[in-house]
């Protein structure tokens, strides 16, 4: 059974909701929640392929804010599912503005964590005019070291996880994982990609906490999050999240003028604290808050308080 988050705000349901066709292959699913006419805010989820959910609106006071929510290409309730052609962070950026264009606000509060986070700052770097502030969590900056971290250097925190990671590739291969999960996450065989999907998404859900926590890894272990996951991930890992290497470091002083919390669990595995340190050394203007007892996941107790105190602080920054 699933606890209740008691110091999220209360389950707020979704207002309104929608189709936005990008390009000849991908469509957008969004969604709107909270106050109508409030003030706006945009919630990134993480993966790349997770997927946004009713939870992530308990972040923002619905009497306050109009929440923004979509699943990006390849996520969730977009279509096609796990969709790797024309998809990269750039896209993703695009899609970003075509959404605001389409709901007609003019600036709002981004809020990301995880690869969440790496696409909020692609965003606010290359539109900081319509950035208000930035929420960030469980900082991810795309760089090959901190990829190659998340495929081999995690096993000397969760070796058992890593063990069953690996071991779904033959051991012939295991030299370069990401290559062989590759080939399997893009097999047109379900029998094929969807055992792949569940052992790397699964993985990454087993070393997100803290504490263990079975909830976490059945939800990571879901076919249909499985499969946007995994592959998406795969497939932003082999391209170097479509940035260059220390980009969104070296680009930092474009985000000068925003506001902006970094909220970065201790013992966070999946996304090191040194990210954070650093992107708070490249944009001293940002507030860096860490949270003691938290691994990386944003369902963390005291990361979800800091989340929701950074949503409290932000408003009425316009």
């Amino acid at each position: 059974m699933t606890r209740p988050q008691r110091d999220l705000f209360p389950p707020v349901p979704a207002d309104a909701r929608g189709q936005l066709p990008l390009d000849g292959r991908h469509t957008m699913y969004w969604e709107t929640a909270g106050k109508p006419g409030g003030q706006p805010a945009l919630f990134l989820h993480g993966g790349p392929g997770a997927g946004a959910s009713a939870e992530h609106r308990r972040f923002f006071d619905p009497q306050h804010y109009r929440v923004v929510l979509f699943d990006q290409r390849g996520a969730g309730r977009s279509t096609p599912l796990g969709e790797t052609r024309d998809n990269t962070t750039q896209d993703l950026i695009q899609d970003i503005e075509r959404l605001r264009d389409h709901l007609e606000i003019a600036r709002w509060l981004v809020f990301g964590g995880s690869w969440g986070s790496t696409l909020a700052l692609a965003y606010a770097q290359a539109h900081p005019e319509r950035v208000t502030g930035l929420v960030l969590r469980g900082i991810f900056l795309g760089r090959a070291r901190e990829i190659q971290w998340f495929l081999t250097g995690m096993r000397a925190f969760f070796p058992e996880a890593w063990a069953r990671f690996a071991g779904h590739i033959p051991e012939a291969e295991r030299d370069d994982l990401l290559t062989a999960y590759l080939s399997r996450l893009n097999d047109p065989d379900p029998e094929v990609h969807l055992p792949a999907a569940r052992a790397w998404s699964t993985y990454e859900g087993s070393c997100s906490t803290l504490l263990p926590s079975p909830e976490t890894i059945a939800a990571f272990g879901d076919e249909r999050t499985a499969l946007g996951l995994a592959r998406l991930e795969a497939h932003y890992f082999a391209h170097d999240a479509f940035l260059d290497d220390g980009q969104l470091l070296a680009d930092a002083d474009r985000l000068r003028a925003i506001p902006g919390t970094i909220v970065q669990g201790r013992y966070d595995v999946i996304c090191p604290p040194e990210s954070a340190w650093e992107l708070k050394q490249a944009w001293p203007q940002a507030q860096h808050v860490t949270i003691p007892d938290a691994g990386h996941s944003a369902m963390e107790p005291g990361i979800r308080r800091a989340l929701v105190a950074a949503t409290q602080r932000m408003k009425g920054v316009t």
